[in-house]
């Protein structure tokens, strides 16, 4: 199991909204039903996501976040034509991205705890709950 987490280019807040949200949820739900990739706990913060993650032996996270990127930025791209979103040749994503494998149930208490709290950490909502643009897909242990 993985604690992942990537964000957008130079910060940018184009994350945070309904359709990417529901891009996010449409990609999961595939992931799951046709390779068996089981997302846990996870948040859209407005410049950056986290979640947790598995997969099966031959699971590669790296080809798994790129895939989820390109998803997600289609739904930026085709959905916001303001000035708070990139034009067609501008840059989406930071390069790369955070991963951590989880060994034990202990330490998947803590990333799961610092996840579900970090729009109320970030000011973004009251009681963490309250933040739109999180969940919990599947119910992830080590078991």
């Amino acid at each position: 199991m993985y604690f992942v987490t990537f964000g957008t280019h130079q910060r940018k807040p184009w994350l945070a909204r309904s359709n990417l949200h529901a891009a996010f949820l449409a990609f999961i739900q595939c992931g799951w039903k046709e390779h068996r990739i089981a997302v846990g706990r996870y948040v859209i913060m407005p410049d950056h996501i986290h979640l947790l993650v598995s997969g099966g032996p031959a699971f590669d996270v790296g080809a798994w976040v790129k895939l989820l990127k390109q998803c997600l930025g289609k739904a930026i791209r085709a959905s916001h034509r303001d000035a708070a979103t990139p034009g067609s040749g501008e840059r989406l994503w930071q390069e790369g991205f955070f991963d951590h494998l989880i060994r034990c149930d202990e330490k998947l208490g803590s990333v799961w705890d610092y996840v579900r709290q970090n729009p109320q950490a970030a000011g973004l909502a009251e009681a963490s709950e309250d933040w739109p643009y999180q969940g919990e897909f599947m119910v992830l242990d080590r078991a």
